[in-house]
């Protein structure tokens, strides 16, 4: 989460300081409508002081080939092709670099594999992909302008000889410090370079995509292996660029809404989001099918990109408080260098490692503790957040995601959908063949909601309704507030659910190396994406978390229907996820990825960079 700006602060920094303004309820229940009186179901209230455990399906047969079944074995396989090419050498990193860049690596990259290698990490050159990403665009543009644009940007972080400072007009500086301390960690081995630092939680940078291939096409042409006696391989400084500051650089931020359509212009021409019908009417229950995502493996994710990527999934324009009503805009169309915490796939910001992630502070980590064994665990799922994801209003907050997701694994807010006592709100309960789920081949009425009932803990700590009130007046019959809930408390459960916010959640590191099992939806890209495979490290849920009643299906079963579950492999996704957190979402993988994201881009902004690398003779 980047450094806010005033009006972000007045969003982000609410749920931080939520414990003044909560309001405590005994039970968590969702009342029927607005304009209805309430309905009597004590039986459906709710909290997690009442929660009660699932019977245990251990020795109930599970279903056998589950789709689930199929995409932990591929997963499997790519965690093992990914080992495969870990290098140990220089010499084999250097020849991996070349082979997957397409141009030399770039000057001091021995000392950069000399850091990696004392500082025990995995170097699998898969791993920096994101780096290449976010930079390719940059060898469009002049090496010039991209110094003069960063060191003219008004939050900076500078390095020169191996320090850093920082430059900002924004008083809570606490993520520019923690960037800068995260910088400085690697100074010493760095050239001068200055960082124009994202200040707001939201991205900023969306280039036209016909620009970006253009630039695309660019970076292609340079690449070439250039011989190793014709190589630059010493970085040149700053100096004349300090001696003479550069003529002011306007970005050209726009504030002016809505975003989907500022956003979309960075997706290819032929996508769907190019030429979707563009909402403007959010005051209608979202438009979600009951079928299977798009691209999924039999309703599951089996392509993360593509569940992410809202250049694919048009209708997330309805679906998500980004495109819905962000707390604010300030977007541009020029490319500039830009660093931030997160961003969306189209959106053209390089990414750091988060400000919270390097941050020692529990509220975002849980701290040292990671919970407790997985058999002493709670058998459920636990979420607790703000009613963040934007501004959230009477008019549109049935198309925010965190509201969704919290409805629809409430037991009462389903249990009145499934006796027709009250239409869903915001979303839409599955048909019988989508997830061929047990309850479906229940006579009861209410199966759904009474199993839900066993495993399910889900509540808002703050409802952030816009006007701000308390209590709010349009979201107060559908959910009440429960007390907040400590990370390290929310390890005590097995299944921990990640959702969006109005960026990011910060809290998918700290669940990562948790001893519980993450459940994550997400429509941003973090720098280390490309390390983290699905259905091995997480789980991953569609952002219309049509599957989320499937994947609990799966890893709990049912007993109430004499089906088992698969608890042996959520066990095994939630310690594979820690161990491989502890090996390369650690802070010293950070240090490791800014080392080498910097030599990168002061190639980048060296005049003679089509020329410069590291020599390998020496």
């Amino acid at each position: 989460m980047p450094l806010l700006s005033a009006p972000a602060l007045k969003g982000r920094f609410a749920q931080f300081s939520i414990s003044a303004i909560l309001l405590l309820a005994a039970f968590w229940f969702i009342l029927p409508s607005l304009d209805a009186l309430p309905l009597a179901l004590p039986s459906l209230h709710f909290s997690s002081q009442s929660h009660s455990h699932p019977t245990k399906t251990t020795g109930l047969p599970p279903k056998p080939n589950h789709p689930i079944d199929h995409l932990i074995t591929r997963a499997n396989e790519e965690v093992e092709g990914l080992l495969a090419k870990e290098a140990t050498t220089l010499s084999a990193a250097a020849a991996a670099y070349r082979q997957r860049r397409g141009r030399q690596p770039p000057p001091h990259f021995d000392a950069w594999f000399a850091f990696a290698q004392n500082h025990s990490a995995l170097i699998v050159e898969d791993f920096w992909d994101q780096i290449y990403h976010d930079l390719r665009p940059f060898w469009g543009v002049p090496a010039r302008q991209i110094r003069e644009q960063a060191n003219d940007y008004v939050h900076r972080i500078s390095v020169r000889n191996g320090n850093t400072t920082q430059r900002t007009d924004i008083e809570r500086r606490e993520w520019m410090d923690l960037w800068q301390d995260m910088v400085q960690s690697v100074a010493q081995w760095l050239p001068d370079v200055d960082l124009a630092i994202n200040e707001m939680d939201e991205s900023r940078v969306v280039v036209p995509w016909e620009d970006i291939d253009a630039c695309m096409a660019t970076e292609r042409a340079s690449r070439k292996l250039v011989p190793e006696a014709e190589l630059k391989t010493e970085f040149g400084d700053l100096k004349a660029l300090d001696q003479t500051p550069p003529a002011n650089f306007d970005p050209g931020f726009d504030g002016a809404g809505p975003y989907w359509p500022l956003a979309v212009v960075g997706c290819p021409p032929e996508s769907l989001a190019r030429s979707a019908y563009i909402e403007t009417d959010f005051t209608t229950p979202p438009p979600i099918s009951s079928d299977h995502p798009k691209g999924s493996y039999e309703g599951y994710v089996q392509n993360w990109t593509l569940a992410k990527s809202p250049c694919d999934n048009a209708h997330l324009q309805g679906l998500h408080g980004t495109f819905v009503e962000p707390i604010s805009i300030s977007t541009t169309k020029k490319l500039f260098p830009l660093f931030g915490g997160s961003k969306l796939p189209m959106n053209n910001e390089i990414l750091l490692p988060p400000a919270m992630y390097w941050t020692t502070n529990p509220f975002y980590s849980g701290g040292n503790e990671h919970g407790q064994p997985w058999e002493e665990k709670k058998d459920g799922l636990i979420w607790r957040g703000a009613a963040s994801g934007g501004r959230n209003k009477e008019e549109n907050w049935r198309r925010f995601q965190r509201h969704r997701f919290v409805s629809m694994i409430n037991a009462t807010s389903v249990k009145l959908a499934e006796t027709g006592k009250q239409k869903p709100q915001n979303f839409v309960l599955p048909s019988n063949a989508s997830y061929d789920l047990a309850t479906h081949n229940s006579s009861k009425p209410g199966a759904l909601s009474d199993w839900i009932s066993t495993w399910s803990d889900a509540a808002f700590v703050h409802l952030l309704c816009f006007p701000p009130a308390n209590p709010c007046p349009y979201t107060d019959p559908y959910f009440s507030v429960a007390k907040p809930m400590q990370m390290k408390d929310q390890y005590a459960y097995k299944y921990l659910p990640d959702i969006d916010g109005n960026s990011f959640s910060g809290r998918y590191r700290g669940f990562l190396g948790s001893t519980s099992l993450p459940i994550k939806a997400t429509i941003y890209d973090e720098w280390h994406d490309s390390r983290l495979v699905p259905w091995k490290h997480f789980v991953p849920m569609t952002n219309e978390f049509a599957d989320i009643y499937g994947i609990m299906e799966y890893f709990l079963g049912n007993a109430e229907m004499g089906l088992g579950g698969h608890e042996d492999a959520a066990k095994g996704i939630a310690m594979e996820g820690k161990l491989w957190a502890e090996r390369v979402l650690r802070r010293e993988d950070m240090q490791v990825y800014v080392f080498r994201l910097l030599l990168e881009y002061a190639r980048l902004c060296d005049d003679e960079r089509e020329r410069m690398g590291w020599r390998e003779d020496g």
